[in-house]
Formats: C-alpha cells, sequence, structure tokens
C-alpha cells in the first residue's frame, strides 16, 4: 500500500504539499522560484516543518535546488558523472547558445608541461587550438587545448569542429574521465581584454587532462569569467 497513505485514506500532508509544488514547477524552465515556505504554509495550513519535509524530497530528487540566501529554485538538469562533457554541451545543458572563435590553430612542439601531461616526449608535435567561448554572445572563456598529433592525424586539415569532444566521438576518442584543478586568480590585460572584463574583474583558471581509457587525448587550460560562469560539480557514484 502507498505509504503517503493514511489508514483512513488521507493522504500524509507533505505528501500533498510535495505533489503540489511538483505540479505546479514541472515543466519550468531551470531557475523558476519555486513558491516559498512561507507561501506553502499559509496556504496548507501546516508547520514549516512539514513543508521543508516536502521540499527537502523535491531537492533529493533533483527537481529543485536550493541557492543560499535567494532561496529554492526549479533545479537543472543532473549531468551524468559517467559523461565528460565540453563547452558546447556545457553552455546547451545550461540553455545558453554557445558560441567559438577560433584565436589559434596550429601544429606545435609539446614543451616540458604539456608532454608530460599528454604523456609524450618534449618537443613531440602537438595541436594547439586556442578558442574564445561565448554564451548567448557574451565572452565567457578563453581555451587552450594541446592534442596528441599522432592520436589525431588530418585534424588541422579536416576544418575545425564546432565541438572538440564530438570531433573525438567520431575518432572513438571521446574522453572517459578527467582531471580538474581549479583556481581563482586575476586575468592577464590580454585576457581582460577578450573576456570584456570589467576592472577588478576575477577568472577561474581551469586545467584538465581527459583520458580516453588509459589514452590522454587532451590537455587543456581554461580561463572563465568569475561573474559569468558558475562551475558545477557533482560527486558520487
Amino acid at each position: 500500500m502507498e505509504e503517503a497513505l493514511l489508514t483512513d485514506g488521507r493522504t500524509l500532508k507533505h505528501v500533498q504539499v510535495r505533489e503540489y509544488v511538483r505540479a505546479l514547477v514541472t515543466g519550468s524552465a531551470p531557475g523558476s522560484p519555486a513558491p516559498s515556505e512561507r507561501e506553502l504554509v499559509h496556504r496548507f495550513g501546516v508547520a514549516r516543518m512539514t513543508v521543508r519535509q516536502a521540499l527537502d524530497a523535491l531537492v533529493v530528487e533533483g527537481l529543485l535546488e536550493r541557492i543560499p540566501g535567494r532561496g529554492t529554485f526549479v533545479a537543472r538538469p543532473r549531468q551524468s558523472v559517467s559523461r565528460i562533457s565540453g563547452y558546447t554541451e556545457d553552455m546547451t545543458r545550461r540553455g545558453m547558445l554557445a558560441e567559438s572563435q577560433t584565436l589559434l590553430a596550429r601544429r606545435e612542439q609539446a614543451g616540458p608541461g604539456v608532454a608530460r601531461a599528454l604523456n609524450i616526449s618534449e618537443g613531440d608535435a602537438v595541436i594547439h587550438w586556442r578558442r574564445l567561448r561565448r554564451g548567448d554572445g557574451t565572452p565567457v572563456c578563453i581555451e587552450d587545448a594541446y592534442l596528441n598529433e599522432i592520436l589525431l592525424p588530418g585534424f588541422l586539415q579536416s576544418g575545425m569542429p564546432t565541438s572538440l569532444y564530438d570531433a573525438l566521438d567520431q575518432r572513438g576518442l571521446r574522453p572517459t574521465w578527467a582531471e580538474d584543478s581549479i583556481t581563482a586568480d586575476r586575468p592577464t590585460a590580454e585576457e581582460a581584454g577578450l573576456l570584456e572584463l570589467p576592472v577588478g574583474g576575477v577568472v577561474l583558471r581551469q586545467s584538465r587532462r581527459a583520458m580516453a581509457g588509459d589514452k590522454t587525448v587532451e590537455v587543456s587550460r581554461s580561463v572563465y569569467r568569475a561573474d559569468r560562469y558558475t562551475m558545477w560539480v557533482q560527486l558520487g557514484g
């Protein structure tokens, strides 16, 4: 028998509140506000703890998310931890139009840091692809990606793809796991200009080493506008 029912057939109050909120927000855009606890207490004539229990259940489900100091909102779709996403997919998931401008795409000799990260020898050929990434027309990120040329023959000659990870997927090299490090920093003058940052702006620096099985397929260094981009990290299996 449904655990939400009492012996006399009346639905538990917190379930009534939960299903009311679910029906209200289902189909709403991510970031839309959910009813406040005060509003729900007044509407159903229940204790605040009952309302909180109902909202907690929807947060656990992933339908709602709480933002400290702001309230409760319709949650962004959760990303599976088993799939590594690139910038284009990330922006699409956030409901934003991703655009890219190639600043540099060429063959280079790997320096010591890139060579170590790609597990190749210093001086080996790598593909260096630098892009300015936008979301809904606003500069969001500068990304420098370094790729092992041996794994990607003809990559530069075939025309630069819209999505790097889609291009890697077509070659059977889509990253299956990655190591990221993230730090806050001040931008260089060049970075501030490209990102159109205001005076005193702050950036997030992300370094990534992406693997397809036991092959290192990408090493990247990205600089994000901290006022335009929030990094979401999902933990657990």
